[in-house]
């Protein structure tokens, strides 16, 4: 079913005013020209913006949101009609054997969370260093040439 893009619904005049958030609030004044829907002001919520029945509260995929808190919450989700999404307090461990029981189901997981990055291996000295030399400034860890620092003197103190 093809939708329609809603407008940005904002609060009266928080365009001209930094205290006054965006976020949406009905307008109440007497004369509001937001309330009486005047043209050239941002316009009012109200039930013709609705989506239809059909499509409403679903993903935009168009599949059914399931919220998963253990991995036996699996067990109910078809996935051909839902997907499932990790509920926030889910910690790390429970985490993944909710995403492997996931993948063995063949259910989508909206939020698999970032995949864990193997530690980098540890490097052998460099070729220098195992002959005896000193490291080129470019091969020193800080990165700094090996000239001595000379401290600056201030003007008028002695």
């Amino acid at each position: 079913m093809k939708t329609y893009a809603r407008p940005k619904f904002v609060r009266q005049e928080s365009w001209r005013y930094k205290r006054v958030k965006p976020s949406w609030r009905i307008a109440r004044g007497k004369s509001s020209r937001v309330r009486r829907s005047k043209e050239g002001w941002p316009p009012l919520v109200k039930v013709g913006y609705a989506r239809p029945a059909s499509i409403r509260g679903l993903h935009p995929s168009g599949m059914k949101e399931t919220l998963v808190h253990r991995p036996k919450d699996l067990e109910q989700i078809d996935p051909k009609v839902c997907v499932a999404r990790i509920a926030h307090k889910v910690g790390e461990n429970k985490r993944l054997l909710i995403l492997d029981e996931a993948e063995r189901r063949g259910i989508h997981v909206l939020n698999p969370g970032p995949k864990k990055e193997e530690p980098a291996p540890v490097t052998s000295p460099s070729e220098e260093e195992k002959k005896g030399r000193e490291p080129t400034p470019e091969a020193k860890p800080d990165g700094e040439a090996s000239k001595p620092k000379v401290k600056k003197e201030r003007k008028g103190t002695k």
